[in-house]
């Protein structure tokens, strides 16, 4: 991926001696958020840990108590409550604990608990997910103050609408299925979150390769 290199000197930037910081990756759905920081962490070494947004989903099960299943993804079909109190617990690291964070499981469509280790002496934690600049609550109270910088993820749309389609068709959907899912859910999911770019403090665009620090004050 193109400028990992400078996105992870400016990560390293954040790295402040005798405590943690937390680094957030936004960006509406299929945009390669989770590549993108996938691989700043990899070029941070054991400098930094990676926590998922897409942990904190709701269950299957749960989706459907609520009546919220056939829009999985939306906001309201995540635990916001519960990620901040991790993000919380990240920013605050104690001697000896390492804190386990889940993961989201594709094949199953499920979170995984437990399934990300932060150990305590990382001093940065890369976390990324659709919304961490939605101004809505609870996600504006409970996890953008403990973000000490956000960077939004720009690709163009079609590119991203053909890569949701893709994985939802590797996953087990037809393609059909697959691209009314996108086109219904997903894309109201990136409408939803695409205020948030002008709320980031860095755009970073895929397409032409710029890293653009923003203009919106802190």
């Amino acid at each position: 991926m193109r400028h990992v290199d400078e996105l992870a000197d400016r990560a390293r930037a954040l790295l402040t001696p005798g405590s943690r910081r937390v680094l957030g990756i936004a960006g509406p759905p299929g945009a390669g958020k989770s590549t993108l920081a996938a691989a700043v962490v990899d070029a941070l070494g054991g400098q930094a840990a990676l926590v998922l947004m897409d942990g904190f989903h709701l269950a299957d099960a749960e989706l459907r108590r609520l009546g919220r299943a056939d829009r999985k993804g939306a906001p309201d079909t995540f635990d916001a409550y519960g990620y901040g109190a991790l993000l919380a617990r990240l920013r605050a690291p104690r001697h000896g604990e390492t804190v386990y964070a889940p993961s989201f499981e594709r094949e199953l469509e499920q979170p995984l608990a437990g399934a990300l280790p932060v150990p305590p002496d990382v001093p940065l934690v890369v976390t990324e997910g659709n919304y961490l600049l939605l101004d809505e609550e609870p996600w504006s109270s409970a996890v953008r103050p403990l973000l000490d910088e956000v960077w939004w993820v720009a690709v163009d749309d079609t590119v991203r609408v053909e890569r949701l389609v893709a994985r939802h068709v590797r996953f087990g959907r037809t393609e059909a299925e697959a691209r009314a899912w996108v086109l219904r859910s997903d894309e109201a999911n990136a409408r939803r979150a695409a205020p948030g770019r002008d709320r980031a403090d860095v755009v970073v665009d895929l397409d032409s390769g710029r890293v653009t620090p923003s203009a919106a004050p802190a």
